[in-house]
């Protein structure tokens, strides 16, 4: 068994514990609360045995081997840091850090403690996305990615009338191109790397972050154009073309439905069977990867995600977008 601590009590942290709970050697020993109510109320509902609310006490339990962070974006680092230097491997909700700057310090200390350090970024691990690399040849030569995903924010109304939720606060990195647009950039240089040029806009909001905005990562050779936003929905579906066809995904953070159009006019359904508990396949590799003392995923590697973390650095530049992380 893989004894777990979690860091943080939101919805997200609900979910994965419903889905690690799928794995057989999934164990949840611990929680970790700012306010020791939360914490209280977290395990009740979880029945876990070891409630923190200081993390340094967490880090330094030997009730747990590993963590799943899954505090504001702004504090990832620092905490993932502490708990790897005391032995612990971490889990960690993407975006993995505020900034570039930020993660090379955390996989400096992964590197120091050999302890594994993997971004939970689920899309990548799913067997639909993983057809869509198995497929790609089918296409032939790829020349464009349209990548959209915009979804209305819960917070959004409550941001309207005047509060400052977390999901669109600055101090904690937040914002579209973290929280949204990061479900695109990531699997489009996990497929075709890192770009040589990247294009940012940005709509921004009063509170300082953005809502929504457009990127394109151009390659010698194709480029992939991205629409996400925090502040509208879409229902548009995503396309990577070929020469010989396309591939249209339904929905690019969990894809259900995959399908190749060819130019001749035939359609092939490349979807596979796949749990709708989606975060249960990063556990698996986690898991796995622990249990055969890996420090690194070869899927969800360290250096896709600096790729993905100087890509959103720059578009960060290029709309004004500045977190107290970058100073």
């Amino acid at each position: 068994m893989v004894r777990f601590g979690v860091v943080g009590t939101s919805r997200i942290v609900d979910d994965f514990i419903r889905c690690a709970r799928l794995h057989s050697e999934f164990s949840l020993e611990a929680v970790y609360s700012r306010t020791e109510e939360q914490g209280r109320l977290f395990a009740e509902r979880h029945g876990v045995k070891n409630r923190f609310t200081s993390l340094q006490e967490m880090a330094q339990s030997n009730q747990i081997d590993a963590v799943y962070i899954a505090s504001p974006n702004a504090l990832h680092a620092k905490q993932a840091v502490l708990l790897m230097s005391h032995g612990k491997h971490v889990l960690c909700e993407k975006p993995i850090a505020s900034n570039r700057k930020e993660l090379s310090m955390m996989i400096e200390s992964s590197r120091q403690h050999q302890v594994l350090l993997m971004e939970a970024m689920k899309s990548t691990f799913l067997p639909n996305f993983q057809a869509v690399r198995q497929y790609l040849h089918k296409i032939g030569a790829v020349r464009k990615f349209f990548s959209n995903f915009c979804q209305y924010s819960s917070r959004y109304d409550a941001y309207k009338t005047g509060e400052v939720p977390n999901a669109f606060n600055p101090v904690l990195s937040n914002g579209s191109i973290m929280d949204i647009g990061v479900y695109c950039i990531y699997p489009a240089i996990y497929l075709f790397g890192k770009p040589e040029k990247v294009i940012a806009n940005g709509i921004m909001l009063d509170s300082g972050v953005d809502g929504a905005g457009s990127i394109v990562l151009h390659y010698p050779d194709k480029e992939v154009i991205i629409s996400h936003s925090k502040i509208t929905n879409s229902q548009v579906s995503n396309e990577i073309q070929g020469e010989e066809g396309s591939i249209v995904i339904d929905k690019i953070s969990t894809p259900k439905v995959v399908k190749i159009f060819y130019n001749n006019g035939s359609i092939e359904d490349i979807g596979q069977e796949q749990c709708n508990d989606f975060m249960y396949y990063e556990v698996k590799e986690f898991i796995y990867l622990i249990n055969n003392h890996k420090i690194e995923s070869t899927m969800n590697s360290l250096q896709l995600s600096l790729d993905v973390m100087e890509v959103m650095d720059d578009c960060r530049k290029q709309i004004g977008l500045v977190f107290p992380a970058d100073v």
